[in-house]
């Protein structure tokens, strides 16, 4: 192999395959992948954004009392099974397929500019949590996402050599159940 090669492996003749586009456009979560500083925050981000959007357009309420600030435990299990949960599915599928692909087309185990991984992880984050639509909740889970996500606590580190898609997916995956398990925490201490 040469020195260039080895230099640049996403310059190793791709130019020969043809271009995933939907499985890239996908995997980059409709090209943010491709932002020149932190690419897996911004796909970070755009997982709050869709789970934001999820909360506001399904809101989680107790329509037989509203004077309750948080809705029993079952009626949260019930909402998220009906409303983020299909979702949730859709975007890790999505995730898998498209990963793997775009890491195949990169020639890399997990390119930076696949940042769906990020997406599916950070929106499990709240949906694992059942977190209100809350700017601290939504702030805490970013920050406990990003920093499980970027240190992969056991068995993080070790989901990443699963083949294809499923490697780049499930570490983030883990980040995002470790993400949880703590923002349930702190909101046993009144967060």
């Amino acid at each position: 192999m040469t020195e260039k090669a080895d230099a640049a492996p996403d310059a190793v003749n791709v130019a020969s395959y043809p271009k995933p586009r939907l499985p890239l456009f996908v995997a980059t979560a409709g090209g943010l992948g491709y932002f020149p500083k932190a690419p897996g925050t911004v796909g970070s981000l755009l997982g709050i954004l869709i789970y934001g959007l999820t909360q506001f357009y399904f809101p989680l309420t107790v329509a037989s009392n509203p004077q309750l600030q948080v809705a029993p435990l079952g009626i949260r299990v019930f909402w998220a099974a009906a409303t983020s949960l299909p979702l949730t599915l859709i975007i890790a599928a999505l995730g898998v397929w498209a990963s793997g692909r775009a890491a195949e087309f990169a020639r890399k185990k997990d390119p930076r500019f696949v940042v769906i991984d990020e997406v599916s992880g950070q929106h499990l984050t709240y949906l694992l949590a059942l977190a209100p639509l809350n700017w601290k909740y939504l702030l805490m889970g970013f920050i406990l996402f990003r920093v499980f996500d970027i240190w992969k606590p056991f068995p993080a580190r070790q989901a990443e050599s699963l083949p294809g898609g499923w490697g780049i997916m499930a570490d983030d995956w883990i980040a995002g159940i470790y993400a949880a398990v703590v923002l349930w925490a702190l909101r046993g201490f009144g967060l």
